[in-house]
Protein backbone atom coordinates (compact mmCIF):
# COMPACT_ATOMS: atom_id res chain seq x y z
CA UNK A 1 0.00 0.00 0.00
CA UNK A 2 1.40 3.40 -1.01
CA UNK A 3 1.55 5.67 2.04
CA UNK A 4 -0.10 9.07 2.23
CA UNK A 5 -0.04 12.00 4.61
CA UNK A 6 -1.83 15.35 4.65
CA UNK A 7 -0.92 18.83 5.85
CA UNK A 8 -3.69 21.40 6.28
CA UNK A 9 -3.44 25.12 6.96
CA UNK A 10 -6.22 27.05 8.69
CA UNK A 11 -6.92 30.68 9.47
CA UNK A 12 -7.56 31.90 13.00
CA UNK A 13 -10.49 34.33 12.90
CA UNK A 14 -12.68 36.37 15.18
CA UNK A 15 -15.93 34.40 15.66
CA UNK A 16 -18.13 37.48 15.11
CA UNK A 17 -16.37 39.36 12.33
CA UNK A 18 -14.21 36.72 10.56
CA UNK A 19 -11.27 39.16 10.77
CA UNK A 20 -7.92 37.34 11.14
CA UNK A 21 -6.91 36.83 14.77
CA UNK A 22 -3.17 36.80 15.58
CA UNK A 23 -3.28 34.13 18.28
CA UNK A 24 -1.26 31.25 16.90
CA UNK A 25 1.08 31.10 19.90
CA UNK A 26 -1.78 30.77 22.39
CA UNK A 27 -3.72 28.29 20.25
CA UNK A 28 -0.66 26.13 19.60
CA UNK A 29 0.21 26.08 23.29
CA UNK A 30 -3.33 25.15 24.30
CA UNK A 31 -3.60 22.44 21.64
CA UNK A 32 -0.28 20.97 22.81
CA UNK A 33 -1.58 20.66 26.36
CA UNK A 34 -4.59 18.61 25.28
CA UNK A 35 -4.93 14.88 24.67
CA UNK A 36 -5.81 15.00 20.96
CA UNK A 37 -2.70 16.47 19.34
CA UNK A 38 0.86 15.13 19.53
CA UNK A 39 3.99 17.26 19.55
CA UNK A 40 4.95 18.11 15.98
CA UNK A 41 1.45 17.62 14.57
CA UNK A 42 0.58 21.31 15.10
CA UNK A 43 2.90 23.84 13.49
CA UNK A 44 3.21 27.59 13.05
CA UNK A 45 2.88 29.19 9.64
CA UNK A 46 4.14 32.37 7.99
CA UNK A 47 1.64 34.72 9.65
CA UNK A 48 0.41 34.69 13.24
CA UNK A 49 -3.21 34.22 12.16
CA UNK A 50 -2.41 30.88 10.49
CA UNK A 51 -1.82 27.42 11.90
CA UNK A 52 -0.97 24.09 10.29
CA UNK A 53 -1.52 20.44 11.14
CA UNK A 54 0.23 17.38 9.74
CA UNK A 55 -1.11 13.85 9.95
CA UNK A 56 1.16 10.89 10.63
CA UNK A 57 2.06 8.63 7.71
CA UNK A 58 -1.11 6.73 6.78
CA UNK A 59 -1.83 3.57 4.82
CA UNK A 60 -5.59 4.00 4.40
CA UNK A 61 -8.00 6.86 3.77
CA UNK A 62 -9.79 5.91 6.98
CA UNK A 63 -6.59 6.74 8.85
CA UNK A 64 -6.29 10.07 7.00
CA UNK A 65 -9.87 11.02 7.86
CA UNK A 66 -9.52 9.96 11.48
CA UNK A 67 -6.35 11.97 12.04
CA UNK A 68 -7.75 15.06 10.31
CA UNK A 69 -10.90 14.96 12.44
CA UNK A 70 -8.82 14.49 15.59
CA UNK A 71 -6.53 17.39 14.75
CA UNK A 72 -9.37 19.66 13.65
CA UNK A 73 -11.17 18.96 16.94
CA UNK A 74 -8.00 19.68 18.91
CA UNK A 75 -7.42 23.01 17.18
CA UNK A 76 -11.09 24.02 17.24
CA UNK A 77 -11.19 23.48 21.01
CA UNK A 78 -7.91 25.32 21.53
CA UNK A 79 -9.08 28.23 19.38
CA UNK A 80 -12.40 28.52 21.26
CA UNK A 81 -10.47 28.58 24.53
CA UNK A 82 -8.54 31.59 23.23
CA UNK A 83 -11.46 33.59 21.84
CA UNK A 84 -11.18 32.70 18.17
CA UNK A 85 -12.05 29.95 15.69
CA UNK A 86 -10.21 28.01 13.04
CA UNK A 87 -11.55 28.64 9.56
CA UNK A 88 -11.10 26.12 6.75
CA UNK A 89 -11.02 28.57 3.88
CA UNK A 90 -8.36 29.06 1.22
CA UNK A 91 -8.27 32.85 1.67
CA UNK A 92 -9.21 35.31 4.38
CA UNK A 93 -12.61 36.71 3.37
CA UNK A 94 -12.08 39.95 5.32
CA UNK A 95 -8.95 41.95 6.18
CA UNK A 96 -8.02 43.35 9.55
CA UNK A 97 -7.24 46.98 10.35
CA UNK A 98 -3.50 46.32 10.06
CA UNK A 99 -1.26 43.60 8.61
CA UNK A 100 -1.02 40.37 10.58
CA UNK A 101 2.43 40.06 12.19
CA UNK A 102 4.90 37.57 10.78
CA UNK A 103 5.73 34.57 12.95
CA UNK A 104 9.15 35.44 14.48
CA UNK A 105 11.32 32.85 12.73
CA UNK A 106 14.47 33.78 10.76
CA UNK A 107 13.20 32.32 7.47
CA UNK A 108 9.90 34.17 7.72
CA UNK A 109 11.70 37.40 8.62
CA UNK A 110 13.82 37.04 5.47
CA UNK A 111 10.70 36.57 3.36
CA UNK A 112 9.17 39.68 4.93
CA UNK A 113 12.24 41.70 4.10
CA UNK A 114 12.31 40.46 0.52
CA UNK A 115 8.62 40.85 -0.37
CA UNK A 116 6.72 42.77 2.27
CA UNK A 117 3.43 43.26 0.42
CA UNK A 118 3.28 39.62 -0.70
CA UNK A 119 3.86 38.46 2.86
CA UNK A 120 1.20 40.84 4.21
CA UNK A 121 -1.29 39.34 1.75
CA UNK A 122 -0.31 35.72 2.35
CA UNK A 123 -3.47 35.06 4.37
CA UNK A 124 -4.15 31.97 2.30
CA UNK A 125 -4.42 28.33 3.30
CA UNK A 126 -3.71 25.21 1.32
CA UNK A 127 -3.73 21.45 1.62
CA UNK A 128 -0.59 19.46 0.85
CA UNK A 129 -0.77 15.74 0.10
CA UNK A 130 2.39 13.65 0.52
CA UNK A 131 2.49 10.29 -1.26
CA UNK A 132 5.35 7.86 -0.80
CA UNK A 133 7.59 7.02 -3.76
CA UNK A 134 10.35 4.37 -3.85
CA UNK A 135 13.17 6.72 -4.88
CA UNK A 136 13.76 10.28 -6.17
CA UNK A 137 14.15 9.18 -9.79
CA UNK A 138 10.71 7.61 -9.70
CA UNK A 139 9.44 10.70 -7.90
CA UNK A 140 10.51 12.95 -10.78
CA UNK A 141 8.91 10.56 -13.27
CA UNK A 142 5.71 10.86 -11.23
CA UNK A 143 5.87 14.67 -11.36
CA UNK A 144 6.17 14.54 -15.15
CA UNK A 145 3.09 12.31 -15.41
CA UNK A 146 0.76 14.03 -12.96
CA UNK A 147 1.40 17.64 -14.01
CA UNK A 148 -1.30 17.64 -16.77
CA UNK A 149 -3.91 16.65 -14.15
CA UNK A 150 -3.09 19.41 -11.64
CA UNK A 151 -5.58 21.96 -13.10
CA UNK A 152 -8.38 19.37 -12.85
CA UNK A 153 -7.43 18.66 -9.24
CA UNK A 154 -7.40 22.40 -8.53
CA UNK A 155 -10.84 22.84 -10.10
CA UNK A 156 -12.25 20.18 -7.75
CA UNK A 157 -10.68 21.73 -4.63
CA UNK A 158 -11.37 25.47 -5.07
CA UNK A 159 -12.30 27.09 -1.74
CA UNK A 160 -11.25 30.76 -1.81
CA UNK A 161 -13.70 32.96 -3.74
CA UNK A 162 -13.76 35.87 -1.26
CA UNK A 163 -11.05 38.44 -0.47
CA UNK A 164 -11.00 41.89 1.07
CA UNK A 165 -14.73 41.78 1.76
CA UNK A 166 -15.93 40.97 -1.75
CA UNK A 167 -16.27 38.22 -4.30
CA UNK A 168 -13.12 38.08 -6.42
CA UNK A 169 -14.81 36.38 -9.37
CA UNK A 170 -12.30 33.55 -8.91
CA UNK A 171 -13.06 30.20 -7.35
CA UNK A 172 -9.50 29.93 -5.99
CA UNK A 173 -8.10 33.37 -5.25
CA UNK A 174 -5.42 31.60 -3.21
CA UNK A 175 -3.96 30.26 -6.46
CA UNK A 176 -3.71 33.77 -7.88
CA UNK A 177 -2.08 35.14 -4.71
CA UNK A 178 0.45 32.31 -4.67
CA UNK A 179 1.17 32.85 -8.36
CA UNK A 180 2.88 36.16 -7.61
CA UNK A 181 5.94 34.46 -6.10
CA UNK A 182 8.94 33.96 -8.41
CA UNK A 183 8.59 30.17 -8.64
CA UNK A 184 5.03 28.88 -8.48
CA UNK A 185 2.28 27.16 -10.43
CA UNK A 186 2.56 23.82 -12.25
CA UNK A 187 6.08 22.40 -12.36
CA UNK A 188 8.06 22.10 -15.58
CA UNK A 189 8.90 18.73 -17.08
CA UNK A 190 12.25 17.37 -15.91
CA UNK A 191 14.79 15.14 -17.61
CA UNK A 192 15.27 12.93 -14.57
CA UNK A 193 16.29 13.54 -10.96
CA UNK A 194 19.69 15.03 -11.84
CA UNK A 195 17.95 17.67 -13.97
CA UNK A 196 15.47 18.37 -11.13
CA UNK A 197 18.35 18.94 -8.68
CA UNK A 198 20.33 21.03 -11.15
CA UNK A 199 17.40 23.35 -11.80
CA UNK A 200 16.58 23.76 -8.11
CA UNK A 201 20.22 24.55 -7.37
CA UNK A 202 20.26 27.11 -10.19
CA UNK A 203 17.18 28.83 -8.76
CA UNK A 204 18.80 29.14 -5.34
CA UNK A 205 22.10 30.28 -6.89
CA UNK A 206 20.25 33.04 -8.72
CA UNK A 207 19.46 34.66 -5.37
CA UNK A 208 15.84 35.23 -6.38
CA UNK A 209 14.60 32.47 -4.07
CA UNK A 210 16.07 32.13 -0.62
CA UNK A 211 16.11 28.33 -0.48
CA UNK A 212 14.71 25.20 -2.10
CA UNK A 213 11.53 25.40 -0.03
CA UNK A 214 10.65 28.63 -1.85
CA UNK A 215 10.20 26.74 -5.12
CA UNK A 216 6.43 26.85 -4.69
CA UNK A 217 5.56 24.48 -7.51
CA UNK A 218 2.15 22.87 -7.18
CA UNK A 219 3.87 19.48 -7.13
CA UNK A 220 7.45 18.78 -6.11
CA UNK A 221 9.64 16.30 -4.28
CA UNK A 222 9.67 16.78 -0.54
CA UNK A 223 13.08 17.66 0.92
CA UNK A 224 12.07 16.14 4.27
CA UNK A 225 10.31 12.91 3.33
CA UNK A 226 10.56 10.27 0.56
CA UNK A 227 7.40 11.62 -1.03
CA UNK A 228 5.89 13.54 -3.88
CA UNK A 229 4.14 16.58 -2.42
CA UNK A 230 1.05 17.88 -4.26
CA UNK A 231 0.28 21.44 -3.15
CA UNK A 232 -2.32 22.83 -5.55
CA UNK A 233 -5.54 22.23 -3.51
CA UNK A 234 -7.07 24.89 -1.32
CA UNK A 235 -7.69 23.72 2.23
CA UNK A 236 -11.04 21.91 2.29
CA UNK A 237 -14.17 22.83 4.21
CA UNK A 238 -14.70 19.35 5.61
CA UNK A 239 -12.35 16.59 6.64
CA UNK A 240 -13.96 14.14 4.23
CA UNK A 241 -13.55 16.65 1.38
CA UNK A 242 -9.84 16.45 2.19
CA UNK A 243 -10.03 12.64 2.23
CA UNK A 244 -11.47 12.74 -1.30
CA UNK A 245 -8.58 14.88 -2.54
CA UNK A 246 -6.01 12.70 -0.76
CA UNK A 247 -7.47 9.57 -2.35
CA UNK A 248 -7.32 11.09 -5.83
CA UNK A 249 -3.74 12.29 -5.36
CA UNK A 250 -2.60 8.90 -4.11
CA UNK A 251 -4.25 7.23 -7.10
CA UNK A 252 -2.57 9.72 -9.47
CA UNK A 253 0.81 8.88 -7.98
CA UNK A 254 0.16 5.11 -8.00
CA UNK A 255 -0.92 5.27 -11.64
CA UNK A 256 2.17 7.30 -12.53
CA UNK A 257 4.44 4.79 -10.77
CA UNK A 258 2.80 1.92 -12.66
CA UNK A 259 3.20 3.77 -15.97
CA UNK A 260 6.85 4.46 -15.20
CA UNK A 261 7.52 0.81 -14.44
CA UNK A 262 5.72 -0.20 -17.65
CA UNK A 263 7.76 2.25 -19.73
CA UNK A 264 4.75 4.36 -20.73
CA UNK A 265 5.84 7.80 -21.92
CA UNK A 266 4.28 10.80 -20.14
CA UNK A 267 1.75 12.89 -22.03
CA UNK A 268 3.42 15.96 -23.55
CA UNK A 269 2.04 19.17 -22.10
CA UNK A 270 3.31 22.58 -23.17
CA UNK A 271 4.09 24.75 -20.12
CA UNK A 272 2.15 27.74 -21.48
CA UNK A 273 -0.99 25.62 -21.96
CA UNK A 274 -0.62 24.10 -18.51
CA UNK A 275 -0.32 27.52 -16.88
CA UNK A 276 -3.32 28.76 -18.86
CA UNK A 277 -5.31 25.69 -17.79
CA UNK A 278 -4.33 26.32 -14.16
CA UNK A 279 -5.46 29.96 -14.29
CA UNK A 280 -8.75 28.92 -15.93
CA UNK A 281 -9.37 26.30 -13.21
CA UNK A 282 -8.70 28.89 -10.51
CA UNK A 283 -11.09 31.29 -12.21
CA UNK A 284 -14.04 28.96 -12.72
CA UNK A 285 -13.63 25.80 -10.66
CA UNK A 286 -16.02 23.27 -12.18
CA UNK A 287 -18.52 25.89 -13.36
CA UNK A 288 -17.20 26.17 -16.90
CA UNK A 289 -15.09 24.26 -19.33
CA UNK A 290 -11.68 23.00 -18.33
CA UNK A 291 -8.64 22.73 -20.55
CA UNK A 292 -8.01 19.13 -21.51
CA UNK A 293 -4.61 17.48 -21.73
CA UNK A 294 -4.69 18.16 -25.47
CA UNK A 295 -4.95 21.90 -24.77
CA UNK A 296 -8.54 22.15 -26.04
CA UNK A 297 -11.66 23.19 -24.10
CA UNK A 298 -13.47 20.27 -22.51
CA UNK A 299 -16.57 20.12 -20.32
CA UNK A 300 -15.73 19.66 -16.65
CA UNK A 301 -17.89 16.53 -16.55
CA UNK A 302 -16.04 14.94 -19.45
CA UNK A 303 -12.65 15.71 -17.92
CA UNK A 304 -13.69 14.31 -14.53
CA UNK A 305 -14.85 11.15 -16.30
CA UNK A 306 -11.48 10.93 -18.05
CA UNK A 307 -9.73 11.38 -14.71
CA UNK A 308 -11.68 8.52 -13.15
CA UNK A 309 -10.99 6.24 -16.10
CA UNK A 310 -7.31 7.06 -15.65
CA UNK A 311 -7.44 6.24 -11.92
CA UNK A 312 -9.88 3.32 -11.74
CA UNK A 313 -7.26 0.57 -11.46
CA UNK A 314 -5.29 2.38 -8.74
CA UNK A 315 -8.43 3.24 -6.77
CA UNK A 316 -9.66 -0.35 -6.92
CA UNK A 317 -6.28 -1.78 -5.90
CA UNK A 318 -6.13 0.49 -2.84
CA UNK A 319 -9.76 -0.21 -1.93
CA UNK A 320 -10.59 3.49 -2.29
CA UNK A 321 -12.84 3.45 -5.36
CA UNK A 322 -16.21 3.32 -3.59
CA UNK A 323 -15.37 6.00 -1.01
CA UNK A 324 -13.70 8.41 -3.42
CA UNK A 325 -16.39 8.07 -6.10
CA UNK A 326 -19.15 8.62 -3.51
CA UNK A 327 -17.43 11.78 -2.24
CA UNK A 328 -16.95 13.06 -5.79
CA UNK A 329 -20.65 12.51 -6.54
CA UNK A 330 -21.56 14.41 -3.38
CA UNK A 331 -19.28 17.27 -4.41
CA UNK A 332 -20.96 17.38 -7.83
CA UNK A 333 -24.40 17.57 -6.16
CA UNK A 334 -23.44 20.24 -3.60
CA UNK A 335 -20.91 22.15 -5.67
CA UNK A 336 -17.30 22.88 -4.88
CA UNK A 337 -16.38 24.48 -1.54
CA UNK A 338 -16.17 27.83 -3.38
CA UNK A 339 -19.76 27.36 -4.59
CA UNK A 340 -20.84 26.59 -1.02
CA UNK A 341 -19.09 29.72 0.33
CA UNK A 342 -20.91 31.90 -2.18
CA UNK A 343 -24.27 30.30 -1.35
CA UNK A 344 -23.68 30.69 2.39
CA UNK A 345 -22.92 34.38 1.96
CA UNK A 346 -25.92 34.94 -0.31
CA UNK A 347 -28.34 33.05 1.94
CA UNK A 348 -27.07 33.97 5.40
CA UNK A 349 -24.81 36.99 5.01
CA UNK A 350 -21.60 37.22 6.99
CA UNK A 351 -23.04 35.07 9.79
CA UNK A 352 -23.84 32.31 7.35
CA UNK A 353 -20.35 32.45 5.87
CA UNK A 354 -18.67 32.35 9.29
CA UNK A 355 -20.78 29.38 10.33
CA UNK A 356 -19.81 27.54 7.15
CA UNK A 357 -16.05 28.09 7.19
CA UNK A 358 -15.70 27.60 10.97
CA UNK A 359 -18.59 25.31 11.82
CA UNK A 360 -17.78 22.41 9.54
CA UNK A 361 -14.06 22.25 10.23
CA UNK A 362 -14.41 19.81 13.08
CA UNK A 363 -17.95 18.44 12.84
CA UNK A 364 -17.85 16.66 9.48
Amino acid sequence: MITVGVEEEYLLVDPLTAVPASRVEEVSRTAGLGRLAERGEVQDELLQAQIEVATPVCSTLAEVGGHLLRLRHALASAAEANGCRIAATGAAPLPGDRPVPVTPMPRYRRLEGAARQLVDEQLICGMHVHVGVPDPETGVAVLNRIRPWLPTLLAMSVNSPLWDGRDTGFASWRTIVFGRWPVSGPPPAFDGFADYERRLDALVASGVVADRAQAYWQARLSDRYPTVEVRCPDVQLRADDAVMIAGIVRALVATAVAETEAGVAPDPCAPELLHAANWHAARHGLNSTLVGRDGLPCSSGDLLSALFRHLTTALEESGDFREVSALVHRMLREGTPADRQRRALADGGLRGLIDLITGTTASD
